[in-house]
């Protein structure tokens, strides 16, 4: 607990995993013998900080999330929700579902997070309303119109690929997510920085990726055990 505030976990589950490309959600996919999920949801079931835990699910996949859950008998409260048509949906039903001072949202296909980042985004919450990990861009990054013409190219010491888990005063984020319900957003963090709320990076590292094609559940099998 921090300061006396409470910490749920917000886990996002019901995405489509079209770029996975194998007809089933990667989520559940073996990786060391366990579900990409479990690594996960094991992360913030054993974080001091986080007291219960909500879950984003689609409909159909909710048998499939239960028993992945009650087979790995997690300490914490894991309540499930059903997931929108968008993160952005999936996010904000969750939100509904709790009453927490901090929530802390991350990706279920990122099951390589660290502790210590968990740890950090939580503790940074004394100073910011909203914190994410992310890593340097090792590239130079080029802004383009919509015909793929250069019209600026971003400065690479300051640019940065944007990870899970962010955190965030949840009422605030509730808040926001209500105001610009309409707004296409790609993070959470967009919409405090619409209303110039100063986003805290915390530097992860870039074994924290998030499971996008199949070859990375290849590269995942070295990060996790």
């Amino acid at each position: 607990m921090i300061e006396g505030k409470t910490v749920t976990a917000i886990i996002l589950v019901a995405g489509n995993s079209t770029r996975y490309g194998q007809n089933r959600n990667k989520n559940f996919e073996d990786v060391n013998g366990k579900p990409v999920l479990f690594y996960s949801l094991n992360a913030f079931d054993t974080n001091t900080y986080v007291d219960n835990m909500v879950v984003a699910v689609k409909q159909d996949e909710m048998e499939t999330v239960k028993e992945i859950i009650q087979k790995e008998n997690f300490q914490k409260p894991i309540h499930m929700v059903v997931g929108g048509n968008s993160r952005k949906e999936s996010v904000y039903n969750c939100l509904k579902e709790t009453t927490a001072d901090i929530v802390i949202i991350h990706d279920g296909a990122r099951p390589a997070i660290k502790p210590s980042y968990i740890d950090k985004c939580i503790e940074s919450m004394k100073e910011f309303k909203g914190v994410t990990v992310g890593v340097k861009s090792k590239d130079t990054i080029k802004i383009t119109d919509e015909n793929q013409v250069v019209v600026n190219t971003t400065k690479r010491a300051n640019t940065w690929i944007i990870q899970t888990p962010q955190c965030f005063d949840r009422n605030i984020l509730f808040n926001m997510h209500e105001k610009y319900k309409n707004d296409d957003v790609t993070d959470d963090c967009m919409l405090l920085e619409k209303e110039g709320y100063p986003i805290k990076i915390i530097e992860g590292d870039y074994t924290n990726i998030k499971i996008t094609t199949y070859e990375d559940i290849n590269i995942i099998k070295q990060f996790v055990n």
